[in-house]
């Protein structure tokens, strides 16, 4: 089929991303270029501020916090996490200089994707397939030739429902790697 699932919802979600790094690979070249490199060392504490502020729509939706529509406070969650995750990002940089900072920017990693595929991907994906269904219904198609006809649709579409089975303990793995990055920098900082 023409119109397929990965063209129609998984691509656009691809090029999310990639702008995502892009726009890190940027940042940090601009960074190195204007001898601004400092300044990279610094932005994982506006970055990981913004991310703990995105927190407000978990603490909404659990009833925590009384304050905020749930729509406001998601499209907050959303800008908060894709400026933190890039400051984050940038701070990390492409430097290979320990291992925890590194694990706490893959799980980082992990946890953008599983909140992208989460929010951008799944609504989209369900309406995308309920219209193909309904494209094929009116084509005169029966359900045994429509099911056939979307199977691997049907197939990504599944996969895509058990994003939270990732989503919850990554953000949970993330949050441990960085709260442990954050104590080991506090601890060997060079407080002159």
């Amino acid at each position: 089929m023409s119109n397929s699932l990965f063209r129609a919802e998984i691509r656009p979600f691809l090029s999310l991303f990639l702008a995502l790094l892009l726009a890190t690979l940027l940042g940090d070249y601009l960074l190195h270029r204007f001898d601004l490199v400092s300044v990279g060392r610094y932005l994982g504490i506006p970055g990981t501020l913004l991310i703990v502020a995105s927190l407000a729509y978990s603490l909404k939706k659990r009833r925590i916090i009384r304050s905020g529509t749930p729509q406001t406070l998601l499209k907050l969650h959303e800008l908060f996490t894709w400026m933190g995750a890039l400051m984050i990002f940038i701070h990390a940089g492409v430097h290979f200089n320990a291992v925890l900072p590194w694990l706490a920017t893959l799980a980082l990693i992990v946890n953008v994707v599983s909140g992208l595929v989460g929010r951008r991907l799944l609504n989209r994906a369900r309406r995308h397939v309920a219209s193909l269904r309904q494209t094929l219904r009116q084509r005169g198609l029966s359900d045994e030739a429509i099911d056939k006809e979307l199977f691997w649709d049907a197939v990504t579409l599944e996969q895509m429902t058990r994003w939270r089975t990732v989503h919850f303990p990554i953000s949970y793995g993330f949050a441990f790697l960085a709260v442990a990055h954050i104590v080991t920098i506090l601890l060997f900082w060079e407080w002159r």
